[in-house]
């Protein structure tokens, strides 16, 4: 017979750790994608009259050196200015949150468990 057995875990946040995502694009480049988009359908779209394949062109290189220079990896420029905040997986043991009190006053004080105890 084992006196100390080892508790078994389970994993609460299971997205921990993990970068978000909209679709397969980073969930953090979406917005100023966006407006790399819209300020080159302005641009080249309908100030400069180009064609669509051009005005795409340029918001795709736009849109990816924005992603260069801002993205979460250690490789990218700007990255590296930028604190990481440091999560930690951490296991805990469980703890009532409603009825603590009464839990823990009636393990203090044994006269009370089968006063308790009758009257429900």
């Amino acid at each position: 017979m084992e006196s100390n057995p080892k508790p078994k875990f389970r994993t609460v946040n299971t997205t921990l750790g993990k970068q978000p995502k909209i679709g397969p694009f980073p969930a953090d480049q979406f917005v100023p994608w966006m407006v790399i988009c819209g300020v080159s359908y302005y641009l080249f779209k309908v100030t400069l009259n180009l064609s669509w394949v051009w005005t795409g062109a340029l918001a795709a290189w736009g849109m990816s050196t924005w992603w260069v220079l801002t993205g979460s990896r250690s490789w990218r420029f700007l990255s590296k200015f930028v604190p990481v905040p440091n999560w930690v997986r951490a296991y805990t043991t469980y703890r009532r949150l409603l009825n603590s009190q009464s839990r823990a006053g009636e393990q203090k004080n044994g006269k009370n468990q089968g006063r308790k105890k009758a009257r429900r």
